[in-house]
């Protein structure tokens, strides 16, 4: 019986916010990955990288997850962009993360997000958004393919993109 939904994608493309709105729909609980990591490290994302660097942060990020999908019972997850970029996080999708969903944006899209409502998202890079969104996305675009059961667009509302990500879990649900 399908009780989990996670969700996979690049930064901005949505997840925690329809994340948010779908686990509402439902009535599952929701956990941002971000958030999760953020309290396990006891600080945030961007003084993770500074200080310690990504392989740290990447680290935390997968033992975060898996924690998260041993748990048995309904729950919506968000991903973090790179979560894909390690193999044993990819398997553990796979394996435990229910359907999962890559909200799919285009660079274009993406890099207009990140314009108006970075929310002080640091550069993966140190490069301008013209020239990381595409670079980065083509690297992880693959990896979001390899593991999504559903691949949904994101050029909606994100509540629209919810209510479509619930119909097709009460449909699966309906059907056994």
């Amino acid at each position: 019986m399908l009780h989990r939904l996670t969700l996979v994608g690049y930064r901005a493309c949505g997840k925690s916010t329809v994340g948010r709105l779908l686990a509402a729909r439902l009535a599952w609980p929701f956990v941002d990955a971000d958030q999760a990591v953020e309290v396990r490290l006891g600080t945030s994302i961007a003084e993770c990288f500074r200080v310690r660097g990504e392989a740290a942060f990447r680290e935390a990020e997968e033992a975060v997850i898996a924690d998260l999908l041993a748990a048995d019972g309904p729950l919506v997850l968000a991903t973090g962009g790179g979560a894909v970029l390690r193999a044993a996080t990819r398997d553990r999708l796979r394996a435990r993360g229910g359907l999962v969903v890559y909200l799919e944006a285009s660079a274009a899209v993406v890099q207009e997000r990140l314009r108006h409502h970075g929310g002080g998202r640091p550069s993966l890079t140190g490069g301008n958004l013209a020239d990381e969104v595409p670079a980065i996305l083509a690297v992880r675009d693959p990896l979001y393919r390899e593991v999504a059961g559903h691949i949904e667009p994101t050029g909606t509302s994100p509540a629209a993109v919810a209510d479509r990500l619930a119909a097709l879990i009460e449909g699966r649900l309906a059907a056994g």
